[in-house]
């Protein structure tokens, strides 16, 4: 019987001996499509391994900081990282300037890998103690190339950390998470199980791969299937002809790029590609209904954070907006009281009656799942860890069959007229108008009121047009629309402000309120159901 990898760094061991295409790419320069066998792409990323521990100083951490794009190197970094045992930094490329400085400073990166499109982010920045490494340059090909046998760091366990990841920021600053080499081994084979991946499937790398969505949920499963990686930069206009250029049959997402995809012209031709597994996040139900009609694919929308301490999996009964039943241990608390909340009870529209007694906050109930902690935060890490119990700080409900309904974040609350809204299920029934691809609902201040307004920010389809009327018109006719949580004011804009993984920054759009630029602004009177446009 097959030895059963434990690590990553063992399943890179292994993978040393596997027939059949690593990673295809093509190439930056010449546009022509190279391939890698996995004796080549785990031989280079040994030597590049070797080279890293060669400038890692013993004494302290070794922790090495990453700030590559979707390339080649990103994933030769990574199957380094397992082998030298060594912990690789994903640092995330859409920040700047301190920020990014900080990021690389809380890591305790002793190294920064950077390649020559990111290169310039780091000009005047102050990195004390960090040795930057261009791997476009000259010398360090060099240096890989002379680099000797590899002896790694340590030979990790299944707990020691693989990667550093940090959280999206959505909410606050980001913070590191630590993880593990068993989590990321776990994701990808239940995934590789789930999906019949094998050594023939093509994995279609297009999510940034300094997040944990890109890892669990694309490199991991084509690592442990053995099958080939395709590194790409996400494009929703290239999207058909890249499937067929590599040959994908499996493709990970996170956020809204099933919306950009889907918000492109059609082709009758759509449908004719290799895809056969999409698996992600942050879906919604109408779109990931039309992808896979669309794109003749399988769309498996599943709960997920960066901490993975909360795990939900959907299937074929899931009820429409729900995103699943927990795994044990996952329920509903109130965070006050810190007790199991009501069972959410519905009138005859689906409308929730009990918002103030079922909605709670997600939580492990037996500890932290696959969360190893976050990185030097121990404040972070306490509030997180509450009563030997995880607290996710997503808000949802569950309904007397077990299944669950996110509601938005913590901070998602809304006090409209005295009562408690919540942002997720208004967005949900926002997204069934088909003229709009993206939505955010979100708290707005109107100084001749107390609490809060329900404010929309709404980005529609490429081809499509929206009146106010239209609006109102679609708004009427939603039984399960509560009447205080018609948007007091919509913002119809070009785009939504978002982190590097495709989540709205809700924090942006409050903080603008109804100071919209030149996007368009939309309003209606306190007690009317009609929507005219504001005028600058």
């Amino acid at each position: 019987m097959r030895h059963m990898a434990q690590t990553v760094q063992e399943l890179i061991a292994e993978r040393a001996e596997t027939a059949g295409v690593a990673v295809r790419f093509t190439h930056a320069d010449t546009g022509v499509l190279v391939e890698w066998s996995w004796p080549d792409y785990i031989g280079r990323a040994r030597r590049h391994a070797a080279a890293v521990i060669g400038r890692l100083d013993p004494a302290r951490p070794p922790h090495v900081a990453a700030l590559l794009g979707n390339t080649p190197d990103m994933l030769v970094a990574l199957a380094a990282a397992a082998a030298g045992g060594y912990v690789l930094c994903g640092v995330n490329n859409t920040r700047r300037g301190a920020a990014l400085a900080g990021d690389v400073a809380r890591s305790d990166a002793q190294v920064l890998l950077v390649d020559a499109e990111h290169r310039p982010l780091l000009d005047r920045l102050d990195l004390p103690g960090v040795i930057v490494i261009d791997v476009d340059s000259r010398s360090w090909s060099a240096e890989v190339d002379s680099a000797r046998d590899l002896t790694p760091v340590r030979t990790v366990e299944m707990a020691d950390p693989f990667m550093m990841i940090f959280t999206s920021g959505t909410s606050g600053e980001p913070k590191a998470v630590l993880v593990s080499h068993l989590m990321v081994l776990f994701a990808g084979s239940n995934l590789a199980q789930r999906f019949d991946l094998t050594g023939d499937d093509v994995f279609y790398l297009s999510m940034p791969l300094f997040h944990s969505n890109a890892i669990a949920g694309g490199f991991s499963p084509a690592l442990n299937a053995g099958g080939t990686l395709v590194p790409a930069r996400f494009s929703a206009t290239r999207f058909v002809d890249d499937l067929r250029r590599y040959g994908v049959t499996y493709m990970n997402y996170v956020g809204k790029p099933l919306s950009y995809v889907l918000a492109t012209a059609p082709r009758p031709d759509d449908a004719d590609n290799p895809l056969r597994v999409a698996f992600g996040n942050e879906g919604s139900e109408r779109d990931i209904t039309e992808f896979a009609r669309r794109f003749g694919t399988h769309v498996m929308d599943a709960f997920g954070s960066t901490e993975n301490a909360v795990i939900i999996t959907r299937d074929e009964t899931t009820p429409p907006g729900s995103i699943g039943r927990g795994l044990e241990g996952v329920a509903v608390y109130n965070s006050d009281t810190a007790r199991r909340c009501a069972t959410a009870e519905f009138d005859e529209h689906h409308v929730l009656i009990n918002p103030d007694e079922a909605i709670g906050e997600l939580v492990n109930t037996t500890g932290a799942g696959f969360f190893s902690g976050y990185y030097n935060n121990a404040e972070a890490n306490a509030e997180r860890m509450r009563g030997g119990m995880y607290w996710s700080g997503d808000l949802a409900y569950e309904d007397a069959d077990g299944y669950l309904y996110l509601a938005g974040r913590t901070s998602d609350w809304l006090r409209v007229d005295g009562e408690n809204l919540t942002a997720g299920p208004i967005e949900r029934i926002l997204m069934r108008l088909d003229a709009i691809s993206r939505v955010a609902v979100y708290p707005a201040s109107d100084p001749d009121s107390v609490g809060d307004e329900v404010m929309a920010a709404v980005v529609l389809r490429d081809d499509a047009d929206l009146s106010p009327e239209q609006f109102g018109h679609f708004l009427a006719e939603q039984d399960d629309l509560s009447p205080k949580a018609w948007p007091r004011y919509v913002r119809v804009a070009a785009d939504l402000p978002s982190t590097a993984t495709n989540k709205i920054l809700k924090r942006s759009l409050v903080a603008e309120g109804v100071d919209v630029g030149a996007d368009v602004l939309w309003s209606r009177a306190a007690r009317s159901r009609s929507y005219s446009r504001c005028t600058p």
